[in-house]
């Protein structure tokens, strides 16, 4: 649209733009490192950084324009504040898509990589448009939006919570067809309080639908099967037990990865997992569940599952080394429920392999945290992972002592360089290591030179 529309949208004044009808003809940026020509330059000022700061820049990268809260030397729009702009901007473009069918995704744990599925299924339907990476909150949601074109036809949105509200807020911007609800587990129980109050939030998603959309529920998870009172609209239920419309059975690990046949009402056909670990499973049914009412055949849904990529970085992300070593990258996000899935995929891939979890904080978990993190070192000892290295401060210690009290061999570092320089000795040949953690102790970094690093010393042999 034009800059003049985009103007009146947002109820904005046109500042130092010679031309209202030059076409904003690329997405909405809010790094200008990112910018792309035509484009719209949201200028947020951030706890480090102001955008306003970088305006000049961006238009000088190819932006149309800035979208700003106050006059800068470049061509802009200015709001009295961005973010409710941004939020009149998506509201407005969310409805005027011709043909679109928006579909939310929510929960405790598996948003992005369900998402990453579902959209890889769609686009064989038609052109597809989905989250990036974990792009899930109240700025995220719109850049998803408005990197969509008049030719979408399926627009698929990660959609997360911190707490009430923040759901009605992101379904209040973008009206859904279809609302998918995963799980709810333990993750972000200091900010909820409770997983009945994670469950009021995440049920959000479902109540913003009119009676012609549809709820895709986990007919698994108690909490989510509940949500199917708080929706007007019909629900698609999918799952591992036989009440569920949409269902795995005969699922078997191979390597690490799963193979299942999928029942539909429709038929069943059989689903080779490329993606590693079995709670992959369930993820998998969630985006078949919502295919299926769509329209698209389970056979279609299954070759499509099957030919499936990660493409959000640090998730289960599987590199091998020249040295016969396996480095597991699944360092995005942790929580209880993701690490334990995790670990126990760590086992099943190594089929006798020698093991090595390196286990970073799980943050966000209030009250509960010591335990928690307790919990996950009992649990990489009952499951029988030969080593644990616990990386950061008393919530790695947690873990360690937990491993350590169940007979693993378990070691504490306090950083990235330090855990370097223990596995550089530790690791060997034919070891599968996992690295997870929480996104904010920035351990993908540690993965990505555990796989550079050359064999030498430890590394060799056994």
């Amino acid at each position: 649209m034009s800059l003049g529309r985009v103007a009146e949208i947002v109820a904005g004044k046109l500042h130092e733009i010679p031309d209202p009808s030059m076409l904003v003809a690329g997405p909405v940026i809010v790094d200008s490192r990112r910018v792309v020509p035509g484009s719209l330059f949201a200028a947020f000022r951030g706890e480090r950084a102001d955008g306003h700061d970088h305006a000049v820049a961006a238009v000088g990268s190819g932006a149309a324009a800035v979208l700003a809260s106050r006059p800068v030397p470049a061509p802009a729009i200015v709001v009295d504040d961005v973010q409710a702009a941004l939020n009149a901007l998506t509201h407005w473009t969310a409805r005027a898509i011709p043909a679109v069918t928006r579909i939310g995704i929510t929960g405790s744990c598996g948003k992005t990589s369900t998402k990453d599925l579902l959209g890889q299924i769609l686009d064989r339907l038609g052109p597809t448009v989905a989250t990036q990476g974990s792009q899930n909150n109240e700025i995220g949601v719109p850049l998803t939006v408005l990197s969509a074109t008049t030719a979408t036809r399926y627009l698929v949105l990660e959609m997360g919570a911190r707490g009430i509200g923040h759901l009605r807020h992101l379904t209040g911007m973008v009206p859904l067809d279809v609302a998918v609800v995963l799980n709810v587990g333990t993750a972000h129980a200091g900010e909820f309080g409770s997983r009945q109050a994670t469950a009021q939030a995440k049920g959000e998603l479902v109540e913003a639908l009119d009676t012609d959309g549809a709820a895709v529920l986990n007919a698994d998870d108690p909490l989510v099967a509940a949500m199917e009172a708080r929706s007007a609209a019909p629900v698609v239920w999918y799952g591992r037990g036989s009440s569920a419309q949409v269902r795995a059975i005969d699922v078997r690990i191979t390597g690490g990865r799963p193979r299942f046949e999928l029942h539909t009402p429709e038929g069943r056909a059989t689903v080779e997992l490329p993606l590693v670990g079995e709670h992959h499973v369930s993820n998998a049914l969630a985006a078949a569940a919502a295919a299926f009412r769509l329209g698209m055949p389970t056979g279609q849904i299954a070759e499509a599952l099957s030919t499936a990529a990660a493409t959000s970085g640090s998730r289960m992300q599987v590199h091998e080394r020249p040295d016969g070593v396996t480095i597991v990258d699944d360092a995005y996000n942790a929580n209880p429920d993701s690490m334990a899935a995790a670990l126990q995929a760590l086992v099943s891939m190594a089929a006798g392999r020698r093991t090595i979890g390196v286990l970073g904080d799980m943050r966000e978990l209030g009250a509960e945290s010591a335990g928690q993190h307790r919990a996950v070192g009992e649990l990489a000892a009952r499951l029988g992972v030969d080593i644990v290295v616990g990386v950061g401060a008393w919530e790695a210690a947690a873990i360690v002592a937990g491993a350590a009290d169940g007979g693993t061999t378990a070691h504490l570092v306090d950083g990235q360089q330090a855990a370097l320089r223990l596995l550089s000795q530790v690791v060997r040949e034919g070891d599968v290591v996992l690295v997870k953690a929480s996104h904010g102790a920035a351990l993908d970094a540690l993965a990505r030179d555990l796989t550079a690093m050359p064999p030498t010393g430890g590394a060799v042999s056994r």
